[in-house]
């Protein structure tokens, strides 16, 4: 029987792209460029540059992204033996990388071998923020990003839910996403979009029963129910998601600050104007987050003494507080 291969695991830069390609390909790529021929056997170039991003994009479409969120074409141009292709998604510029004869298609910038990757200075890894460290104010505010069918943005939703008992007026559930031809567009497609943006108009105009709604939500995921269940008024609210200068205008907002901060994952907290992480004061559960809201007020609250659940939350549609929970990120 053959030896069981042995995975390696190589930590690379973080990049701001849809995905990163793996070590192997990079290395067959530089080996197969190299040698003047493409992995296909066939010699490497014979096809011009807008026929190599034609099939970029077209396959980047096709494969990669949601129908309702394609990319297009900005400019195409040579780079070290591949053509580089920068797209348009959602608002931004991203680049990928193809080979002349449109072979491979690479998500990832190339390493440059010849140039060492920066470390970060010891003394700024890993580093814990205490209580004393965390931005204070009179009334601090407590800003938590995410999307409505993250699993672990559900999370986060569950556990605010508990927080709001008791400090509902410092804290500010904002959603992430950007908004294209006057729609609101989210990571997770259309349907995540939808809910975003009914979960905002509820925020703004039917604020008394926001927490209501999201704590129904999340056990579910049974929207006309808890609706109903809440009594939301829903000729308000369709009116609301109708209307661009309504919906669209308060999910804008959001989506500022999600800029302002720079934020690209749910959950994501902001606190005072600085992101913070729950994880430095106990991880994902109630009692962790109230602890870290707390430490953001110059005095804090005689609530503050008050003890929530300790327990990791559940992640995803639940209908108990805790179960199987994760720390990851959307």
């Amino acid at each position: 029987m053959a030896e069981e291969e042995k995975k390696i695991k190589i930590k690379l830069p973080k990049i701001n792209i849809w995905m990163v390609s793996t070590l192997v390909l990079v290395i067959i790529l530089v080996v197969s460029l190299y040698k003047g021929f493409s992995i296909t056997g066939r010699a490497v170039g014979g096809l011009s540059k807008d026929q190599a991003a034609e099939i970029a994009i077209d396959y980047i479409n096709n494969n990669l992204v949601q129908p309702e969120s394609s990319v297009s074409l900005v400019s195409v141009e040579e780079f070290n033996g591949l053509y580089k292709v920068t797209a348009s998604y959602q608002g931004q510029t991203v680049a990928a990388y193809i080979t002349k004869d449109g072979s491979y298609l690479f998500l990832s910038q190339p390493l440059d071998t010849s140039e060492e990757i920066p470390k970060e200075p010891e003394e700024q890894q890993q580093t814990e923020m205490s209580c004393e460290d965390v931005p204070k104010k009179d009334t601090p505010v407590l800003q938590a990003f995410v999307v409505s069918y993250c699993p672990f943005g559900v999370q986060m939703q569950r556990i605010l839910v508990e927080v709001s008992t008791i400090l509902e007026d410092y804290i500010e559930i904002r959603y992430i996403g950007s908004v294209q031809d006057n729609k609101v567009v989210s990571m997770h497609g259309e349907k995540e979009a939808t809910e975003n943006l009914r979960q905002i108009c509820i925020r703004e105009e039917q604020k008394e029963k926001y927490w209501d709604y999201i704590d129904c939500f999340i056990k579910k995921d049974e929207t006309e129910n808890c609706l109903d269940s809440v009594g939301i008024d829903q000729i308000k609210l369709e009116d609301c998601m109708e209307d661009p200068s309504k919906g669209v205008e308060y999910a804008k907002e959001d989506f500022e600050l999600q800029n302002l901060y720079g934020v690209t994952g749910s959950p994501t907290l902001i606190l005072n104007g600085e992101r913070v992480s729950e994880f430095d004061f106990g991880g994902r559960s109630a009692e962790a987050v109230k602890t870290l809201l707390c430490c953001g007020f110059e005095e804090e609250p005689d609530v503050c003494a008050q003890k929530l659940n300790e327990a990791q939350a559940a992640t995803g549609f639940s209908e108990s507080y805790s179960g199987s929970s994760g720390s990851g990120q959307c």
